[in-house]
């Protein structure tokens, strides 16, 4: 972690253990490609301005402030000033205040994962047997503090040689499921259906490797840029046929390849029909010139 720099930096406290952490993000979008906005006539990038909404004129930054709406277009201004002081103190200290099962959070309320290491040597101890009983009792860590101007519910739990620390979402960030879930229509699925879709899982079982799923969006930009630098075109995309829903059990059947394997019984039957039918034909060649000999 030498390479990179601590979101922040800390104390982390489990009952009367006590150790010097620091936060460093576990993902990032620097490896994304960006674009800018240009003046296609000129080729020179744009910039931002606010424009007042009534006078239509630019607001230069010193006089922009924030404001909340209370209502017909009234405004409370706040400066920036009273906003950092309702700001919570920062005592820089992430106290465990209950241990729950791993597992036992909707992952809905996970917000950002960061990794926690040790920032000083002397705290490595103290650091690893709280990592270790995190993990040998399969629990996570519920734990409060001041990140980034706000107070934080933060999930700790042992990652491999450190531990993740995953920043929570309240409650009133995360929108109830059942608002959304409400016109979802109550159906009883047919046996051979569920049948079928459990097959489907079932042989499809394996590992998540985040090695083998790449970005193929983050891909197709990367080489529509190339040929436009190098005053190449790309192929035109195919346009994608959309399967028709109006036999669900038939596309569950071809997914779980009931199609081929029937396909496959059918030939065989087929084939050994025919047998049967050149065996009957000998049958009565052999019959005919049996009758002929007797007469």
């Amino acid at each position: 972690m030498a390479a990179h720099r601590a979101q922040w930096k800390g104390h982390l406290k489990i009952g009367e253990l006590n150790c010097a952490v620091g936060l460093y993000t576990a993902t990032s979008t620097s490896e994304r490609i960006s674009f800018h906005m240009i003046n296609e006539s000129t080729g020179n990038r744009l910039k931002r301005e606010f424009i007042d909404s009534e006078t239509e004129e630019v607001v230069e930054r010193g006089q922009q402030v924030k404001g909340f709406e209370t209502g017909n277009g009234d405004y409370i201004m706040i400066d920036p000033d009273e906003v950092a002081a309702v700001v919570p103190d920062s005592d820089k200290m992430l106290e465990a205040e209950a241990f729950i099962p791993c597992g036992k959070i909707d992952d809905v309320y996970f917000d950002k994962p960061y990794y926690l290491v040790p920032v000083d040597e002397a705290d490595q101890d103290a650091f690893i047997s709280i990592r270790d009983a995190l993990s040998k009792t399969s629990a996570t860590a519920i734990a409060r503090t001041v990140l980034f101007r706000r107070m934080r519910t933060v999930l700790i739990r042992a990652h491999g040689k450190g531990m993740i620390a995953t920043t929570l979402n309240y409650d009133y960030e995360v929108r109830p499921s059942e608002e959304v879930f409400k016109d979802v229509a109550k159906i009883k699925v047919e046996t051979e259906m569920l049948d079928l879709a459990k097959h489907i899982i079932t042989t499809k079982k394996g590992e998540f490797d985040p090695a083998k799923f790449d970005d193929r969006y983050e891909d197709a930009l990367d080489a529509l840029v190339k040929a436009k630098a190098e005053g190449k075109t790309l192929p035109k995309p195919k346009p994608i046929k959309a399967s028709k829903p109006n036999d669900l059990l038939k596309a569950l059947r071809e997914s779980a390849g009931m199609d081929r394997q029937s396909a496959g019984k059918s030939k065989a039957a087929n084939a050994n029909s025919g047998k049967k039918v050149k065996a009957s034909n000998s049958t009565k060649s052999r019959a005919k010139t049996a009758s002929k000999k007797a007469s």
